[in-house]
């Protein structure tokens, strides 16, 4: 837990680590103290090799996280907006390129900065409860935390810039169907699906789960060409950890793989 308790850190005995925006009076809304408690439990689990993969969610039964703290940023400037954006795009890129899985458990509103929270975890399950959102043209901005570069990019463009102009809200059926989750459950299933989806992830190799979001990741801003040749290159790496070899002996003698991330 982070001094102010705005970020809880759990850390479970199979190597998932739950990390929760606790700020349930306020919807779990991202003021500037918050996002930096964020960043510095990220580093801590990314740093971390107990921990293999990462389940992000929201207190209390209503949030995910309703978006920014509006109080705050009403107040700021020109500079200051410029500040507090770069602040939330450096810590939500540094989560989408980690090394380890980040699935977010979804439980209730995501709005604003928390849809686009959302969007930089490379998963995303849902609660049938969820509603999904970009509101802040209603408030005269526009979103600043990557969520004009990651939703035309996993819904395209044409639904992305339907849902930043209207800032209509939508439910977790629409937000299945046009790709934004993975996944719906209901609100008491929620966190224990992320967890299994977790543990099925965490069951497979840590060096190749790297290296495929790293090839997903570098790949997706990029051209075809240099994108293959990452993923080559990365596959042909692979070639050389105890972790490949350990992997299709098991395969062949039809056993359960002993991965040791190495």
């Amino acid at each position: 837990m982070t001094d102010d308790g705005t970020i809880l850190l759990a850390r479970e005995d199979d190597g998932i680590a739950i990390i929760t925006v606790n700020r349930p009076d306020k919807l779990n809304a991202l003021n500037a103290e918050t996002v930096r408690n964020l960043d510095t439990v990220l580093r801590e689990v990314n740093d971390d090799d107990s921990v293999r993969a990462i389940v992000l969610t929201g207190s209390g039964e209503k949030a995910f996280v309703a978006g920014a703290d509006i109080a705050e940023l009403s107040k700021m400037g020109p500079i200051d907006g410029v500040r507090v954006s770069r602040a939330g795009q450096e810590t939500f890129r540094f989560m989408e390129r980690m090394p380890k899985p980040v699935i977010a458990a979804v439980n209730g509103f995501a709005l604003g900065g928390g849809l686009e929270l959302a969007l930089a975890c490379h998963i995303r399950v849902a609660s049938s409860k969820a509603r999904f959102g970009l509101p802040e043209v209603k408030l005269g901005i526009i979103p600043g935390y990557g969520g004009t570069i990651r939703l035309p990019r996993l819904v395209g463009r044409g639904r992305a810039t339907e849902l930043m102009l209207t800032g209509d809200m939508i439910d977790a059926a629409e937000a299945l169907r046009i790709g934004l989750v993975n996944r719906i459950e209901e609100p008491e299933a929620l966190m224990e699906a992320a967890r299994t989806m977790a543990r099925k992830m965490i069951a497979n190799g840590p060096i190749a789960i790297a290296c495929a979001l790293e090839a997903l990741d570098r790949g997706m801003s990029t051209t075809i060409d240099d994108a293959l040749m990452l993923e080559s290159n990365l596959f042909g790496l692979l070639a050389s950890t105890a972790d490949m070899k350990e992997g299709m002996t098991a395969f062949l003698e039809k056993r359960k793989a002993d991965f040791r991330n190495r």
